[in-house]
């Protein structure tokens, strides 16, 4: 049976570094409709753009795809998504996925794979992905966020540091531990609507402040995470001028560009 998700992606205009990115041309058409052209592509039941500009909103009308206007004072997107669920009187177990709007490289399957191994179990009210590291820069940069997973195939913890940190090996020389893989998380998420409930009720946490990793806040009040190992990591999104450049550059060889 094929599983019924919906994708909602978040879309805002204010950015200091690309002020009104969703708008912006890529390949000759938005970037926002990149994003949503990849969420169709996974084959999610509806596509919703969650915005707080009235421009983005008319734009993605004109596409054809599902806005809404929310709040401007969320603080993040996931806050942004409860609110769609809430005016959308989504049911308490329908599976969101968080799509960022600046992310028009993402393979659509990585969608339909997330929402699936939400699906797939109940002990969990969120998922996510990651992908193994396979270069040992990455392994310790600390942009590249880490996750370390328990036997279920859990989130343990998230972390800017290098986790597992392999004690033997690491006092000798900065390479890749041959005893456990090291996973660097995509900052993808699917949700249940009364996952959503809970999350809004929720402080920020000390450990989320500390990494500055909003997930964090998600094991401090005891949720578990479920982690989907995919093949790769993808593409970056875009958030600067030249990742703009970059990322216009693979979609013009992008196999399947809809017009």
């Amino acid at each position: 049976m094929t599983l019924k998700f919906k994708v909602v992606i978040p879309a805002r205009f204010g950015s200091s570094r690309l002020p009104g990115k969703p708008l912006l041309a890529l390949a000759g058409k938005s970037m926002i409709a990149h994003v949503c052209a990849r969420a169709l592509e996974a084959n999610a039941d509806e596509v919703v753009v969650a915005t707080d500009d009235q421009r983005i909103l008319e734009h993605v009308q004109e596409l054809g795809i599902r806005a809404v206007m929310t709040r401007a004072n969320h603080q993040s997107g996931t806050e942004r998504i409860a609110e769609v669920a809430e005016l959308c009187a989504w049911d308490a177990q329908q599976i969101i996925v968080n799509l960022q709007g600046d992310e028009p490289l993402i393979p659509p399957e990585y969608i339909s794979d997330l929402a699936y191994a939400l699906a797939e179990q109940q002990a969990a009210g969120i998922a996510t992905l990651a992908a193994k590291i396979l270069d040992v820069e990455e392994l310790f940069n600390p942009n590249a966020v880490k996750v370390v997973l328990n036997q279920a195939g859990e989130a343990l913890y998230f972390s800017r540091a290098t986790i597992p940190w392999d004690r033997d090996s690491f006092a000798l020389t900065k390479q890749l531990s041959d005893k456990m893989p090291h996973y660097r998380h995509i900052g993808m998420y699917a949700y249940r609507v009364d996952f959503l409930q809970r999350y809004c009720q929720w402080a920020p946490s000390p450990l989320e402040q500390v990494e500055c990793l909003e997930q964090l806040r998600i094991l401090w009040y005891g949720e578990a995470i479920r982690v989907r190992i995919v093949d790769k990591i993808p593409h970056a999104g875009v958030d600067t001028p030249e990742d703009l450049e970059r990322v216009a550059k693979v979609l013009g060889r992008y196999p399947e560009d809809p017009k």
